[in-house]
């Protein structure tokens, strides 16, 4: 069965363009120009990644994104005719994958589709996170109240259970392994998604951000995952 994608744009010509694009590469389209509709398509198929535009006449798509994410993992793309950076780390930070500005190359956007898809189903299978695990041993890390590991696949803050996905596990698993030390953004990716690392790669602040959002974190003032302007981030003992 070919991948389900939902495609949420209230500029018909665009998610028409969106839709046969998508179609060409034999995806399953579900297309809606509202938020609401689109809720309830959500709830009734089984997606494999959504294509968001932001401005929606029923409902910011950022709050679109927010609501998906209270229940579902799978990749989400936002489109936006906005470039301004803030918007851009707001999507980051509810949820959203990648982010792509309008007018856009239907043939990137397919590219990002397809790169999202991969990523999505190469780290967040349950095979491919027991073979992770069992090749690596047991190991664990108690760090400031934060205990992680990997025997068990758990991870705690304080005490409460962390509901993290593998990748995210992954992420933080790694920074806890190199406890104190700089990793840059363009490590933590090639170690955790092995592909290599592109500029203009918006992955790693995306799972950073949600994270943080899990540990409930300041965004200010994190006490773990910290950032380290122009190098990196870090986990302190």
């Amino acid at each position: 069965m070919s991948d389900a994608i939902l495609v949420v744009d209230d500029e018909k010509e665009i998610a028409d363009l969106v839709e046969v694009y998508l179609r060409n590469e034999n995806y399953q389209v579900f297309k809606f120009y509202r938020a609401q509709e689109a809720l309830e398509c959500v709830e009734q198929q089984k997606l494999s990644l959504a294509i968001l535009d932001v401005m929606l006449p029923d409902m910011d798509g950022f709050a679109l994104c927010q609501k998906i994410r209270q229940k579902h993992l799978f990749p989400i793309i936002m489109l936006t005719a906005r470039v301004e950076d803030m918007d851009k780390i707001t999507g980051l930070t509810l949820g959203a994958d990648d982010y792509v500005t309008k007018p856009f190359n239907p043939l990137e956007l397919m590219a990002r589709v397809k790169t999202q898809l991969r990523r999505y189903q190469r780290y967040n299978t349950a095979e491919h996170a027991d073979a992770v695990w069992q090749a690596e041993g047991m190991q664990e890390y108690d760090i400031r109240g934060l205990h992680i590991s990997k025997s068990s696949r758990q991870c705690t803050l304080n005490g409460q259970e962390l509901f993290l996905t593998p990748i995210e596990f992954q992420i933080l698993w790694y920074l806890c392994e190199h406890c104190n030390a700089v990793i840059s953004t363009e490590e933590l990716f090639e170690a955790v998604w092995g592909e290599k690392y592109m500029d203009n790669n918006n992955t790693v602040m995306a799972h950073i951000a949600r994270l943080r959002e899990k540990m409930q974190e300041p965004p200010r003032r994190p006490r773990f995952i910290k950032t380290v302007w122009g190098m990196g981030y870090k986990i302190e003992s």
